[in-house]
């Protein structure tokens, strides 16, 4: 698990702070490899590259975590929001606005919070 005295300013603003990344500029935003997405901070396997979608709204949103287990959902005002269970790092927010043949969710994640590791 990284220390947060190891983040860059960006992941630390994003997963300590609950702060948000600009749309369209995270590194895996457009990327369609197939693997699993793991916490940046603590290595926590969260979403499968299966349930990853273009929602059009320049982050890139899952259906489903990998594991309910490894994720929390805490409110946050009119929202939802998704953080790792395992560091709490505040990964981004869940809406019920998501594929309805899916489960009808779309989490909303900030791809500074992920690391993918490819299969």
């Amino acid at each position: 698990m990284k220390q947060d005295s190891e983040l860059n300013p960006e992941l630390k603003k994003v997963a300590r702070e609950g702060g948000t990344e600009q749309p369209f500029s995270g590194k895996y935003w457009n990327k369609h490899t197939v693997g699993m997405y793991k916490c940046a901070i603590c290595g926590t396997e969260l979403f499968s590259s299966d349930t990853k979608f273009d929602s059009g709204t320049g982050w890139p949103s899952f259906t489903d975590p990998s594991n309910l287990e490894h994720i929390e959902l805490a409110e946050d005002g009119n929202r939802t929001e998704v953080k790792c269970k395992t560091c709490g790092a505040h990964l981004g927010h869940v809406f019920d606005d998501g594929p309805a043949d899916k489960g009808g969710k779309r989490y909303c994640i900030n791809l500074v919070c992920l690391e993918l590791e490819e299969k």
